[in-house]
Order: structure tokens, then C-alpha cells, then sequence
């Protein structure tokens, strides 16, 4: 059944069901309070097919093998030059050297958009300070809800929970041992530790559930000494790296990480998800890959799977680009096609410097172009998304979905989405938008609803 059989099935048995939408909201509230919801959800769960699903987590195999070639592909492995090319500064991209793993994390969240033909991705958070990791909590509240749990069963439906995963890479790409149970030190920066210091304490309860010591800090409060890094007492194993290379930017940015660096460096302590996650998950590294000058270096099938997927996308550089074929000047094309198009900067997160062309004024836009051309953005095509029907307590409304999935060390790792009812604007959980979970059809050979 297509992911639009399964909603609408699901549409049509809920409405006879008698069930009222504000029962399911109020069922699952309590338990979303904490968590990546902050006490909103939507009223229903979002559904994928198998069919569709398998092509997505193909597809995330694909972007991550494209994203984290581009080094090799495009600079002859030269690593500084890459993060250059994508927006970093000379101090960022020293940093990232340093930092770097010895091969790339498979951790990340990939965030699209689903228009009339599929997928197409808006961007991709590569790392391990994503959020939705403890999602499944709501796939697990929604099962215990009237009609939802037994629509899951009668259709034999499931899902990943990305917090295991999570786990899973977390292991095999520090070095862990299995069984053994690791002190991880969630370090964020000192600035914005002051404010999210509460959440993290309650994300450390949930790493206990896996054997995991979790203990918040920010990087200032680590200590190095005896061959080891310590926080407080206690000796740590891995460094798990909230804060992003924005924060680098800080003036006090190279004095905070130098030593997180010297101890990896000497093999005391793991940083995950290494220093140059960030990078194959910038803008920036969208836009080479869907550069037409860069198409004689992959593979047809490869291409297929980027063209898909991928929306028109370009650092804003002043002169000469490609659009299908033809070229234009881009600042003339972004200013003729300023509706469509969005300016994005490459290496900053959660809707942060965002200007769509199709809320600004003609002004405004032009203004914003010419302060972002020869910077470190991006020019991209805005993708119109179909919006999906909500059950209310008196028919349905329209919601725009992003679906945020999630990779990780096994491939798919689960799905975070995402809603609003600004049908033309961002989604983004900390300016107003509604979370979800979502359930997947299993595969035949899938003896168990919840991979884990």
C-alpha cells in the first residue's frame, strides 16, 4: 500500500471510528512535555510504504557516499580547500583538520520536503547534535491510543527508534566495547549551556537507559590531566560535541577546543561526531553537488539519485552560473526568479539567516542578495510541498511536513517530522512548528514492529 493509501486509509477509519482528534492529543501530551515535541504534536502519525521507504534509505546511502567524497573528488583530498569552498574560515577549517575522524560519521538527519514527485531535500545536519533522537517516544505513546494502535497492527506497520541507532554508531565509531558501559561527556558551549543545561540533564537519563554514563557539561568546565579528560571527578571516554562550528566563530572559540583537540589527538579521549561532520552537511556542500560543472565525476544511476532529490542549488558568487543547461548571471536570475529562490548560509543551523524571496519585499530581497554574494551562502530553488490532511475534532486542515530522517551507523535510522500551518514558510521546532512521529510498513522478513 502507497504511503497515500496508508493516509488516507487511515483518514477514513479514524473518521469512522468516532475517536475525537482531542483525545489523541490529550493522550500523548503528558509524554511529549520533555522531550523534541515540547508538549506539541500533531494528530496523527505520518506514514511511508516499504516501497517508498526503501528507496529513501537507499538514497541517504547515496547522499552520504556523494557528500563525503566531494574532498577527494573535487580538491584531490585536500581537506582545507573543501571546507574553504564550502564557507569555513581559515580558523574553522584548522580546527576541522584537526578534528576530523578517521572516516566520516554516518550520523546525521537529512531534512526534506515531499512535493508532487517525492523527496527533495532542504538540507542535512550532519553530526550528533540533531534533534528528534528521542521521537520514538511518541510512536510509542501513539500505539496506546484508541484506533491509532490497532491501525498500526492491522497494517502491519513499525518503526526505528533513532535513539538505538544513535547508540549503535555512537559504539562502533568510538571504538567502544561492547557491553561496556562508557562515560560520555554531552559538552555544549558556555553560552548556550546556560539555557539548555536542564534539557540536557533529562537526555542523560535516557543514555542510562543503554548502559551509558551521560553527564552534561560545556567544554570550558573539562579538565586534562593524567593521560585522561576528566569532568568534575570522573574520567571521560567520548566527548560527545554539541556545540557546532558556528560557535567556533567565538573569540574564545580556539582557546575552548585546543585542548579537546590535543587529547584526541593523543588518544585519550573520542570527539563524536568528529570536527568535520559539519562540513558534509553544509549548504555548501549541497551546492557542489548540484553544480552541473561537477557532473562528469559521478556515475549516471548516481546522478539519477541526485537529481531526484536535489534542488537547484549554488553559492552565492557573483558572475556566471548554470540553470538546466543555460548560463545566466545569478544575481540577474535570482532577482527575475526572486519567488522561487531562497538564500541560505552555508554553515549555520535552525533556520538561522534564512531570507525566502516569497515572503520579502523586492527591496529586501535585493538588499539581502548583495550582502550574501561573494559570503558564505547559498542560492537555492524553493520546493513547493504537498501538505497532508489532520484530523480535527470537526473534519481535517492542511499541514506542511518536514520529514527529517535520520541515519545512522545501520543505515535508516528513523524519522523526526515536522509541521506547520504556515503552508509558505520554514519549519522549524523552536519557532512554533508541531512534531509527529512516523510508522513504516515492515518488510516481510521484519519479525518484530520496532528495530532496536
Amino acid at each position: 500500500m502507497s504511503a497515500t493509501s496508508l493516509t488516507d486509509a487511515y483518514l477514513a477509519g479514524f473518521a469512522a471510528s468516532g475517536v475525537r482528534a482531542g483525545q489523541i492529543l490529550d493522550g500523548v501530551r503528558a509524554s511529549t512535555v520533555d522531550t523534541c515535541y515540547m508538549g506539541r504534536s500533531l494528530s496523527r502519525p505520518a506514514f511511508l510504504d516499504q516501497a517508498t521507504l526503501s528507496t529513501l534509505s537507499s538514497d541517504l546511502e547515496q547522499l552520504h557516499l556523494a557528500l563525503t567524497g566531494l574532498p577527494d573528488r573535487l580538491f584531490g583530498g585536500d581537506m582545507a580547500a573543501f571546507a574553504r569552498a564550502v564557507g569555513a574560515t581559515d580558523a574553522q577549517a584548522d580546527i576541522i583538520l584537526r578534528g576530523r575522524g578517521s572516516t566520516p560519521s554516518r550520523m546525521g538527519r537529512a531534512d526534506f520536503y515531499r512535493d508532487g514527485l517525492g523527496f527533495r531535500l532542504l538540507e542535512i545536519n550532519w553530526g550528533a547534535a540533531l534533534g528528534g533522537l528521542d521521537g520514538a517516544v511518541l510512536n510509542r505513546e501513539m500505539m496506546q491510543q484508541p484506533f491509532v494502535g490497532d491501525f498500526v497492527r492491522e497494517h502491519r506497520l513499525g518503526y526505528v527508534d533513532p535513539m538505538v541507532e544513535l547508540v549503535h554508531t555512537l559504539f562502533a565509531e568510538c571504538d567502544l566495547a561492547p557491553g561496556s558501559t562508557p562515560v560520555i561527556a554531552l559538552t555544549d558551549w558556555p553560552e548556550s549551556f546556560k539555557t539548555l543545561e536542564p534539557r540536557l540533564h533529562k537526555s542523560a537519563q535516557a543514555y542510562a537507559l543503554y548502559g551509558i554514563d551521560a553527564r552534561p557539561c560545556h567544554v570550558g568546565q573539562l579538565r586534562y590531566a593524567d593521560g585522561r579528560v576528566w569532568l568534575d571527578d570522573v574520567a571521560v571516554d567520548v566527548v560527545y560535541r554539541l556545540f557546532l562550528m558556528e560557535d567556533l566563530l567565538d573569540e574564545a572559540g580556539p582557546a575552548l577546543i585546543e585542548p579537546v583537540l590535543r587529547a584526541a589527538e593523543r588518544g585519550e579521549v573520542a570527539i563524536f561526531s568528529p570536527m568535520d561532520a559539519d562540513l558534509y552537511g553544509s549548504k555548501g556542500a549541497l551546492a557542489l553537488l548540484s553544480d552541473e560543472a561537477n557532473r562528469p565525476l559521478y556515475q549516471p544511476d548516481v546522478l539519477a539519485i541526485l537529481d531526484r532529490i536535489l534542488p537547484w542549488t549554488r553559492m552565492a558568487r557573483s558572475g556566471p552560473v548554470t540553470v538546466s543547461g543555460a548560463t545566466v548571471d545569478l544575481t540577474d536570475y535570482a532577482l527575475a526568479e526572486q519567488n522561487e529562490l531562497i538564500i541560505k548560509p552555508t554553515l549555520l543551523h535552525g533556520g538561522m539567516g534564512i531570507v525566502a524571496g516569497w515572503l520579502a519585499e523586492p527591496a529586501e530581497w535585493r538588499a539581502c542578495l548583495a550582502a550574501a554574494m561573494d559570503q558564505p551562502y547559498v542560492v537555492q530553488r524553493r520546493i513547493h510541498p504537498v501538505p497532508e490532511r489532520f484530523p480535527t475534532d470537526t473534519g481535517t486542515e492542511d499541514w506542511t511536513l518536514t520529514w527529517g530522517a535520520f541515519m545512522a551507523y545501520r543505515g535508516y535510522g528513523g524519522m523526526f517530522v515536522r509541521g506547520s500551518r504556515d503552508l509558505d514558510g520554514t519549519v522549524n521546532m523552536s519557532s512554533g512548528a508541531t512534531g509527529t512521529c512516523c510508522f513504516t510498513e515492515l518488510a516481510a522478513a521484519d519479525p518484530s514492529p520496532v528495530r532496536g
